[in-house]
């Protein structure tokens, strides 16, 4: 549509044109999203299929089958299950998230996020990053309605509520991370309507050392976690294999078995950190694993991971043993606080270490939390650790060792040289080696103090050029004129810091001066060099 100015001219409706350009871009983005959650909602379908075609026994039909695979797919998003066939006849929750699933739809929803805000092609029109974000997560929380719905009619439906939150919330920062990743990871800076001195404060380098740190101390207490559990899984191999061995005897549902506990060995990993941390994790109500202890009866299902646990009684010497994970993990924070520069004062290095202390709390506050969850009703209710305690231990370990651990190496990296230093008293302070005609000075005092050992290099007299009648004494008159002449032009060096007023006392005498053009008095002449090539 075009508009008719006084003069004739048709002018185009360019804003419409653009609204209808992006159209389709904001559409293939809400494809995207749609796609992310069909690819994940298939994978999982293909493979419950798998195993209930491989089933000698299925006690249900291909959609049971599928129904499981929608319920599953929620689970991996953090949704609580229902269980109905209990012995009780109450419902009972199933809500420890797998954090191996967790990787599936995260990873699907931050490609299609970072695909719909990437651009091929040169003249191909980009999104803003708020479009992308809003197409993609509309695609996605679609299929996840619908899944949601479907999986009302399985043997374990999703609860609503639950998945009203829980499908929303991962899909958000997973959309948050793909579209930021897309548009370069810009940190840039914070909105103007913070104060300025919280959005100087945040661009310091100290907070990216703090992540790094909090980040590292992080994966120690991870690693650590996962040593203990492998060094457990080890020590009660005889129990693990006959748990694995006496769930089932047929192949597809040990191949199930072998591939849920795949699945939780990210939770066992936190599990184990809170262990060696000191909190634990429960085992159902007023049952807690600890270092110091293991008291109570928990009532555990059969499975393979359960069998390493420690056995029941008061801690022992080997059980202590654990508090060495966190011990790792506050030399790592400390460790990774320390800047690399000589002018950071020891305050803050100290205050760097601090909040890398409060980084591994929050992180392990946070995996504490997505780790744990009911496994049943009454005494299954508590399942895992509590995660405001694993937080506030990883907190306190990692900031009693991480501060002064990181002062210490601020202190080492940096100390004054050893032995004594010699200094001139009448040399310059601070000339700098580099500067314009110190080398040449330097170098020319280093020759003499080597007498012949290093020969004077002579440059060779530049032609003379004449200009005009020259200037003689007046004794003696010119046998004959002559064309006066001067050097040709050279590179003429000023040496910094030399200082030619005359002093006090009684004039120096003038050498007599020779025949030729006039002396410079306080610069260098040297020859003009050609820069290498």
């Amino acid at each position: 549509m075009t508009q008719v100015t006084e003069r004739g001219t048709r002018l185009s409706a360019a804003p419409r044109a653009g609204v209808r350009r992006r159209s389709p871009a904001a559409a293939a983005c809400v494809v995207g999203g749609a796609v992310a959650a069909g690819l994940g909602l298939g994978f999982l379908a293909v493979l419950v299929i798998v195993l209930w075609i491989s089933s000698p026994y299925p006690d249900s039909g291909p959609g049971g089958a599928l129904h499981l695979a929608a319920g599953l797919w929620l689970l991996a998003h953090g949704t609580e299950l229902l269980r109905y066939e209990t012995l009780s006849g109450v419902p009972a929750p199933v809500g420890v998230t797998p954090l191996l699933l967790v990787a599936l739809p995260v990873l699907l929803m931050r490609r299609a996020a970072r695909l719909g805000g990437a651009s091929d092609e040169e003249d191909e029109e980009v999104l803003p990053a708020t479009a992308v974000f809003s197409a993609v997560l509309c695609g996605y929380l679609a299929v996840g309605a619908f899944a949601t719905v479907y999986a009302a009619g399985g043997p374990m439906p999703a609860d609503p509520i639950s998945a009203a939150w829980h499908v929303p919330l991962v899909a958000v920062l997973a959309a948050a991370g793909g579209v930021w990743g897309a548009k370069g990871r810009p940190l840039g800076p914070l909105p103007n309507w913070l104060p300025g001195g919280v959005r100087r404060g945040f661009v310091r380098p100290r907070y990216a050392l703090a992540l790094r740190a909090g980040a590292g101390g992080a994966l120690v207490l991870l690693g650590g976690g996962a040593l203990l559990v492998g060094a457990s899984l080890a020590w009660h191999g005889a129990q693990v294999q006959a748990s694995f061995l006496s769930l089932t005897g047929v192949w597809s549902g040990r191949f199930a078995v072998l591939l849920l506990a795949l699945a939780l060995i990210p939770n066992a990993m936190v599990w184990g950190a809170a262990y060696a941390l000191g909190p634990g994790f429960a085992l159902g109500a007023e049952v807690t694993a600890t270092p110091l202890g293991f008291a109570g009866a928990p009532a555990l299902p059969r499975f393979p991971l359960l069998e390493a646990l420690p056995a029941a009684g008061p801690g022992t010497p080997l059980t202590w043993a654990a508090a060495g994970v966190p011990v790792v993990a506050g030399l790592a924070v400390g460790w990774f606080a320390v800047r690399r520069a000589r002018e950071v004062s020891y305050g803050e290095t100290a205050l760097t270490a601090a909040l890398g202390a409060l980084v591994c709390g929050v992180a392990m506050a946070g995996l504490a939390a997505v780790s744990a969850g009911p496994l049943g009703s009454r005494r299954l209710a508590e399942f895992g650790p509590v995660w405001w305690a694993t937080g506030a231990a990883a907190f306190a370990w990692t900031l009693v060792l991480a501060v002064p651990v990181a002062v210490g190496v601020h202190a080492w990296r940096y100390r004054p040289a050893e032995g004594p230093v010699a200094v001139d008293a009448d040399a310059p302070v601070d000339d700098g080696w580099h500067d314009s005609g110190v080398r040449e000075l330097r170098w020319e005092a280093m020759r003499k103090a080597a007498g012949t050992l290093v020969p004077e290099i002579v440059p060779e007299p530049a032609p003379l050029v004449p200009l005009g009648p020259p200037a003689v004494p007046a004794a003696s008159a010119p046998a004959a004129p002559a064309a006066p002449a001067v050097r040709a032009r050279r590179a003429v060096t000023v040496v910094a810091g030399l200082d030619l007023r005359p002093g006090p006392g009684p004039a120096p005498v003038a050498p007599p001066v020779p025949p030729g053009p006039p002396p410079v008095i306080g610069v260098r002449v040297l020859a003009r060099r050609k820069p290498p090539a």
